[in-house]
């Protein structure tokens, strides 16, 4: 089943950020992951919204995920998003 990971976060250190983001897509093209949105102008039309960005990736399974999200290469890259950005990651299940 289809998952998507959405990370909603500000950034704090725009530099360490973009460090980062350089890393992120030529690690990412390795993996069975699509990134569908990176939006750092994000529209709140109902409700609030507390932070700034927001980043949608889908994986064909979560087993997928979890060897992108946990690898020891990926964990090094997101030091940078970790240090950079205050948020979260949530992990939502598509529809069957």
């Amino acid at each position: 089943m289809t998952v998507y990971a959405l990370a909603q976060f500000t950034i704090h250190n725009r530099e360490q950020y973009e460090k980062y983001a350089s890393a992120f897509l030529p690690h990412f093209a390795q993996h069975k992951g699509t990134a569908l949105v990176s939006d750092e102008q994000v529209s709140v039309k109902e409700g609030t919204w507390d932070n700034t960005n927001a980043v949608l990736l889908s994986f064909p399974d979560e087993a997928a995920f979890d060897d992108w999200a946990l690898s020891d290469e990926y964990q090094e890259i997101a030091r940078d998003r970790t240090a950079a950005t205050e948020g979260s990651v949530i992990l939502l299940h598509g529809l069957q």
